[in-house]
């Protein structure tokens, strides 16, 4: 095990959307490097059999069915996190849908249950653990899954892009607020390129063909091209560990993304649809 995970190794994981995909991931990567788990997710049945498929291997492991939509359900997490652990040394935001559809099409509780999980989760999530984190008075380290989404934009998508935009954005604020508070929690905001994950598998959206055609061509996209949650969790864990605030599973797309973010915003761009996005739509 590379010596970049030393300062995460012997201490307690916090991982939310655990039971699976890059959540999945992370806990198999972290028990390999010594870490004890507290795990979370909304799906039951899966999270017990990952968490089950760890201990095997000889690790500590705290399943907590948990619906991070709810600020009380990430309560109960870290209670039951410190009451077990005592200590947490890293929280990771990682719970997260997708949602596809025309703004206007989408119904409001779904818009509510986007938001609520991708963002809010997060914030509350940060809320429950960070100030017994900053009490301790220990190293520490929270990270929030954005999305290389967060530095564009993507029509049909765009509640989960919003939800990214804002992950960046509250990464950042946090990470100054850490600074002013002098505490020593390390922040990070972790931008997943392709991977191949069950997010347009388990998305919800509308019945428009728009709709459903955009999400069968991004689901084959990740399933041809995608890493592993594994192998993403490889790529993160030692950047999160060494302080990096931006942790990238594809450090080239992610350059690329920020490349051109920047230049449309400094050049006040107006948006536009790319040729190929036209072409795939049938668009003239």
């Amino acid at each position: 095990m590379s010596d970049n995970l030393e300062p995460l190794r012997g201490g307690v994981a916090v991982i939310t959307g655990a039971a699976s995909g890059i959540g999945e991931g992370l806990a198999r990567y972290a028990a390999e490097c010594g870490m004890k788990l507290v795990l979370a997710d909304i799906a039951e049945q899966r999270l017990n059999a990952v968490a089950d498929a760890i201990r095997d291997t000889g690790s500590e492991v705290l399943a907590v069915p948990t619906d991070v939509s709810q600020a009380a359900a990430l309560d109960n997490l870290a209670d039951r996190a410190f009451e077990r652990f005592g200590e947490v040394r890293l929280l990771i935001n990682n719970a997260g849908i997708e949602t596809l559809g025309f703004t206007w099409e989408l119904p409001a509780e779904l818009w509510d249950k986007t938001l609520n999980i991708n963002i809010h989760g997060a914030v509350h999530g940060v809320r429950a653990f960070a100030p017994r984190m900053i009490a301790s008075g220990k190293p520490g380290f929270i990270a929030n899954t954005a999305s290389i989404g967060g530095l564009g934009t993507m029509p049909i998508q765009t509640s989960y892009i919003m939800s990214k935009h804002a992950m960046i954005a509250f990464s950042e604020c946090l990470l100054m607020e850490m600074e002013i508070k002098q505490a020593p929690i390390q922040v990070s905001a972790i931008l997943p390129g392709p991977v191949a994950t069950r997010i347009f598998e388990d998305s919800e959206h509308s019945h428009d063909d728009v709709a459903n055609f955009h999400r069968l061509a991004m689901k084959s996209m990740l399933d041809a091209q995608g890493m592993s949650g594994y192998e993403a969790a490889q790529q993160i864990l030692p950047q999160i560990a060494q302080g990096q605030f931006w942790v990238s599973t594809h450090p080239d797309i992610t350059q690329q993304f920020a490349a051109n973010r920047a230049a449309h915003l400094s050049s006040l761009a107006r948006p536009s649809l790319s040729d190929e996005l036209k072409a795939s739509l049938g668009i003239q």
